[in-house]
């Protein structure tokens, strides 16, 4: 069993603490450049962070008795989702305190996967008596019911007839008899501690549903190795909170929980949909106002596809969802973000190849907004470097750089192939936007790979999710995907 680290917090990767020019405490984030200001209540914690290196939500308790323990950890959650603050741990609170939970798995012919699942399942480090486990078997033509028999207390629902994951999920919700449903896949086990990192998260009431991390269960084989970095599946390395700002923001079903009222009030995952219905039944969720949160401390391990073939159609079958989802949610319509600086400055630097003067203007460009961003952090006596601003300010450009060639990879690296033989220039320029994204990302996620290894893998992917998106563009007639609106601002 894993071993509980205490919730505990720590200074982000880039923040600094300062105190203003007025005494209020702040804090600096040096990328991107932000600074917020603190309520002085806050101070005597903050300046223990930066003394101590770190300090667990159970000292912060006892440094300030008369708060609630809720209310310092909703603030301490609001400045890790701000990235001013990095989580460990998790919070575990009394038996008495936790809900109830039912969970969740589908399965069809998968008599081994189910096994370790289950296996993995009765690991759970969970109170007993409020954890039920239903499997809910899609018509299985081999030993999958079998399997499942020999775990006692698994409760197994047999169909007769295959009628897919999403039927089968709300067939399981449907009889649960837990407060919150936990959704995993038969191809993934579950960390022992996967219910006490995640379930924490519904003592917020805004909260609707919440997912962890979906991690790679094996290494052997190349792809495998891939999929540890760059699963689909993989929504990252931090805490995230939706906003209202961002319409597009989803967690998988396969490591998903949420609360079993909300879930049958919103009619379960659409049953017609055999890809992307997590995805809409979190977009469904958003628009009653209620929150989704991300926890990748709550984790599960996927079996992903190791072998080409089935990669690739699993990544085609991904991108026929994306134009599909835009269609049923005609308001998210994708809008891809152009900053003012951050443009013209590119634009510039571009002009500049064949009118040099203008690579002085670009420059010029450059100094001034470092100039006057590192007048503001005077202002406020922010001990912040001229360089440290510059720096930070060219990697904002840079940023943007690689987000416009992060996009032409994952859209247009088909178009790109495609167009080499006729207008070799431009074929050439989309092929070195795709070539730049993979090598960023490669450095940046630094996987057991040799560099072509990894290229090979992510031009594959990329190749395989785009034909899906504009296969589903011509099928739905929507192109919102490939030709996104353009906004200069991001409220």
């Amino acid at each position: 069993m894993t071993e509980t680290q205490p919730l505990t917090y720590r200074l982000g990767p880039t923040a600094r603490y300062h105190l203003l020019a007025d005494g209020r405490p702040a804090m600096a984030l040096l990328f991107p450049l932000k600074v917020v200001v603190i309520h002085a209540l806050w101070q005597p914690l903050l300046e223990e962070i930066v003394a101590t290196g770190a300090m667990t939500l159970q000292q912060m308790a006892e440094k300030m008795p008369r708060l609630p323990v809720d209310r310092i950890e909703t603030f301490m959650t609001s400045l890790v989702m701000k990235g001013f603050l990095a989580q460990e741990g998790i919070l575990e609170l009394q038996d008495s305190k936790y809900p109830s939970v039912t969970v969740i798995i589908p399965v069809r012919n998968r008599p081994r996967d189910i096994s370790d699942c289950l296996n993995s399942l009765a690991h759970i480090d969970y109170p007993s008596e409020k954890l039920e486990i239903i499997v809910v078997d899609d018509a299985s033509n081999d030993s999958t019911p079998e399997a499942v028999g020999r775990f006692p207390g698994v409760r197994l629902i047999s169909e007769t007839v295959h009628r897919q994951v999403s039927f089968c999920r709300n067939l399981g919700a449907q009889q649960a008899r837990g407060e919150v449903l936990a959704f995993i896949d038969s191809d993934c086990t579950a960390n022992s501690l996967w219910l006490k990192a995640l379930v924490p998260a519904f003592r917020d009431q805004t909260i609707g549903a919440v997912g962890g991390l979906v991690d790679a269960a094996c290494e052997d084989k190349g792809l495998d190795r891939y999929e540890m970095v760059k699963s689909a599946l993989k929504m990252g390395l931090w805490f995230k909170r939706s906003d209202p700002k961002e319409l597009f923001f989803y967690v998988p079903a396969c490591n998903f929980l949420v609360r079993q009222e909300l879930f049958l009030s919103l009619g379960g995952f659409q049953e017609s949909l055999h890809i992307g219905e997590d995805v809409d039944f979190c977009w469904r969720l958003l628009d009653q106002g209620l929150k989704l949160e991300y926890r990748p401390v709550g984790q599960v391990f996927h079996r992903h596809r190791n072998q080409l073939g089935p990669f690739f159609h699993r990544r085609f079958e991904y991108g026929t969802s994306e134009p599909m989802l835009q269609t049923l949610h005609p308001d998210r319509i994708k809008t891809f973000y152009f900053p003012v600086a951050e443009s013209l400055f590119w634009i510039l630097l571009i002009v500049s190849f064949w009118m040099p003067l203008f690579l002085t203007v670009c420059g010029g460009l450059w100094i001034n907004t470092c100039w006057q961003g590192y007048r503001k952090l005077r202002k406020l006596k922010i001990a912040v470097g001229l360089g440290t601003v510059a720096r930070s300010t060219m990697r904002g450009y840079l940023a943007f750089m690689y987000h416009c060639c992060s996009f032409v990879s994952r859209y247009y690296l088909v178009v790109g192939l495609v167009l080499l033989p006729v207008m070799p220039l431009t074929g050439a320029v989309i092929i070195g936007m795709h070539i730049l994204t993979g090598v960023v990302d490669y450095r940046v996620r630094r996987p057991q790979l040799t560099l072509p290894s990894y290229l090979f893998y992510f031009s594959v992917e990329q190749i395989a999710y785009q034909s899906g998106v504009w296969w589903g563009c011509l099928r739905h007639l929507n192109f919102h995907p490939v030709f996104p609106g353009i906004t200069h601002n991001l409220s």
